[in-house]
């Protein structure tokens, strides 16, 4: 059996695969140290043993680890060498290594002889040309580490391996995946690899999101932090900006439900900016084969995805209204240029799937 955990700051999420990689327990943690668990240690004692899970028929762990920085692009084992590097990370990811670090420490001290491996979120968009991830800087600014990384890259290997099963009749050559949740991406995919995506040096940047602003100019930020502070400025663009700010709710389904002018126009600013950044996306893989959508709002909600389909149809992209109705896997009518996609998300059968390949080379 293998165990996936996706740490935060305060939760714990874990999943055990059995040898086909079939998910066969999961468990799940909220408000560690606040209320919860003590620490991540005892969420994480307390998540197996709610499983069932005994920890001596695990051959593995596999973790997600949300910046790999340039020197992780590829899943790999944890070893002393690789621990230092993802501390070397920190700081270009402050809100999210440092727990995903925990997670790995919290299971070592429980298992210090269990094999664990990392995936990372960055990894998937190290295909990336470097026209689309450098930053006008100078060159000092640059070799500090500021360019942009891109996130979301588990779910967007997810998606393309899933549509290559899903497809096999009809390859896509150029796709246009829409990760819609709390937090938001797109993704140009050409031939099953990254060209470009929303998310940039931190997963701020791109599209209106739950809680964080989005793209916006910064001298706007420069100015927030001169009124407000580094820290208050901080929390407010990624705490208390995007649908929270301009509806009164981070959740697309209260906004939904409120049906007040500020829900409407904060569902309207989602849709539309991801449709500006859509358009962004396509250019960069010179034109659109298929759409697919994944995350909490891309999966569940089909008015998000009529509002965003209809505004590509320039491209020849032709939404059947019932099937969408019905969250259906396939939404294209048969006349459509443009085949369009709902992808479940499967972010910690990726894991899985990534470290199982790593040890069957290892045995190689």
């Amino acid at each position: 059996m293998l165990l996936v955990v996706n740490a935060g700051s305060s939760s714990l999420k874990l999943a055990v695969f059995d040898q086909d990689l079939a998910q066969v327990a999961q468990a799940r943690a909220e408000r560690i140290g606040a209320g919860g668990a003590a620490d991540h240690l005892a969420a994480l004692r307390t998540g197996i043993a709610d499983m069932g899970v005994d920890l001596d028929r695990l051959q593995c762990a596999a973790h997600r680890v949300v910046h790999g920085g340039t020197d992780f692009t590829a899943p790999c084992r944890i070893d002393m060498a690789v621990l230092a590097g993802l501390e070397a990370c920190v700081p270009l990811a402050p809100l999210h290594n440092p727990a995903n670090l925990t997670g790995l420490r919290a299971l070592a001290a429980l298992a210090p002889d269990l094999p664990q491996y990392a995936s990372f979120d960055t990894a998937f968009h190290a295909t990336n040309p470097a026209v689309a991830t450098t930053y006008a800087l100078p060159l000092a600014d640059r070799e500090n580490g500021l360019r942009r990384y891109g996130f979301h890259g588990l779910s967007y290997a997810s998606i393309v391996r899933k549509l290559t099963e899903m497809a096999q009749d009809r390859p896509y050559d150029r796709l246009l995946s829409f990760h819609l949740g709390n937090g938001a991406s797109l993704c140009a995919i050409k031939a099953g690899r990254s060209v470009a995506t929303t998310m940039g040096y931190s997963p701020l940047d791109g599209l209106t999101m739950g809680t964080r602003s989005g793209a916006i100019d910064g001298n706007a930020v420069l100015r927030l932090a001169e009124v407000h502070g580094i820290p208050r400025a901080s929390q407010i663009l990624n705490r208390e900006s995007g649908l929270l700010a301009l509806g009164g709710a981070a959740d697309m389904r209260a906004l939904h439900l409120a049906r007040t002018p500020a829900a409407d126009f904060a569902i309207e600013h989602f849709c539309y900016w991801a449709l500006r950044h859509a358009g962004s996306m396509i250019a960069a893989m010179g034109g659109l084969d298929a759409i697919a959508f994944t995350g909490g709002i891309g999966e569940n909600d089909f008015v998000v995805r009529e509002k965003i389909t209809v505004g590509l149809g320039f491209m020849g992209a032709r939404l059947n209204a019932e099937a969408n109705a019905r969250h259906a896997l396939d939404l294209h009518e048969t006349h459509s240029n443009v085949a369009i996609w709902l992808i479940p998300a499967e972010e910690e059968l990726q894991i899985a799937i990534e470290a199982t390949k790593l040890m069957t080379g290892e045995r190689a």
